[in-house]
């Protein structure tokens, strides 16, 4: 695996302030603190990219009192490429046949009457937490989602060099697209392109041709494209400090049939009317109506199956999601998808997604291609 570059985390005072603000969300919200395991949330607060196994690392939040984390004494070196050091976060290492549960709970203080636990923990080490706090943990996600879900002003910057990445590969896919190649070969040019424009490495592509195009989540595959085809093109990966790009743009390969473009714009307004309606205040579930009224009213809402979109930031998708049902009051600094589709099986789909950025009255868009269906010459 090749070592984080030096920009592979932000400077140590963004994960000091969300030290403090995770401490005190859980005071508010009645717990004696957080333990957090590998994973998004740990790379969150402190940067580390440290993995679960079998022995415990835990970071243990205390509400009050100074943070402290467990880790093998075989694992420290996972910490070098973390803010942990430099935060003064307490290391408390361990060796085999010492037992790491009660070090958190130490470091936990009195015997607690609620702990929240990351929602990745694995049962392994789950378990054995319990029985040394003496009670069921509760999941930490209602105390972390917030502050995940409010980007601060390092990670919006990151979600914007990653938007400007992403585009700059969508920039390329035209050259890409040619009757006669295979799904699988546009892919794998595009996977090139993807860390060729500043990617870390790629989280997903998506080249769904002609009837390929119907199904949201198709991969690639060794289809050969075809004069005729609309071809679905979703991508994306993660870009240092870890943030990620996400998105779609459709192509033409040749003159679309003239009732492909008429649907194809009814989608562009419907994109559009949802961006439009981004602002702090209005609800999820209102965003995702704005493009759904759209496109029934030009009898096309049976053909858009999924959300409107979801939240990203260093996970592909987390919260907010932008879906009905969800009355989730949008704020500053949420970030999240714009990715109305319309999918016709056994003919053909089209998505248009940007990722957007809530700002103080309205949204910022980190993707700025042309939202047009993109004709690409048959020959």
């Amino acid at each position: 695996m090749t070592p984080p570059s030096p920009q592979a985390r932000f400077g140590t005072d963004v994960y000091a302030h969300r030290l403090t603000a995770a401490a005190r969300a859980a005071a508010g919200a009645g717990l004696a603190g957080l333990v957090i395991t590998p994973g998004y949330d740990l790379r969150y607060l402190t940067g580390s990219r440290a993995q679960t196994f079998e022995r415990l690392t835990a970071l243990v939040v205390p509400a009050a009192g100074d943070p402290t984390i467990v880790v093998p004494r075989l694992e420290l070196a996972s910490l070098k490429e973390s803010a942990v050091t430099e935060l003064g976060v307490a290391v408390r290492d361990w060796v085999d046949g010492d037992d790491p549960y009660r070090l958190v709970a130490d470091a936990l203080g009195e015997p607690p009457l609620a702990v929240a636990v990351t929602d990745s923990m694995p049962a392994l080490h789950l378990l054995p937490l319990a029985g040394a706090l003496g009670v069921v943990p509760v999941l930490a996600t209602d105390v972390l989602r917030t502050l995940r879900m409010i980007k601060d002003p390092a990670e919006v910057d990151a979600l914007r060099k990653a938007g400007a990445a992403i585009d700059r590969v969508h920039a390329r896919v035209p050259e890409f697209l040619a009757p006669g190649r295979t799904e699988a070969d546009v892919a794998a040019d595009i996977a090139e392109a993807i860390v060729a424009e500043g990617h870390s490495e790629v989280a997903f592509i998506i080249v769904g041709s002609g009837p390929h195009g119907a199904d949201p989540h198709h991969e690639c595959s060794d289809r050969e494209l075809r004069v005729g085809d609309i071809v679905v093109v979703d991508i994306g990966g993660p870009y240092d400090p870890g943030y990620n790009s996400d998105s779609t743009r459709t192509y033409s390969i040749g003159t679309p049939d003239p009732e492909v473009a008429r649907r194809y714009s009814v989608l562009q307004r419907a994109q559009r009317a949802a961006v439009d309606a981004v602002r702090p205040g209005v609800t999820a579930e209102q965003v995702d109506a704005a493009a759904r009224d759209v496109l029934a009213a030009e009898g096309l809402a049976e053909a858009f199956v999924h959300r409107t979109g979801h939240g990203i930031g260093l996970s592909v998708h987390e919260e907010p999601y932008i879906v009905a049902g969800n009355s989730l009051p949008l704020q500053e600094g949420m970030a999240f998808s714009v990715e109305p589709g319309i999918y016709f099986p056994g003919q053909w789909g089209a998505r248009i997604e940007d990722i957007v950025i809530v700002t103080a009255d309205g949204a910022l868009s980190v993707n700025n291609r042309p939202h047009d269906l993109v004709v690409v010459p048959a020959s």
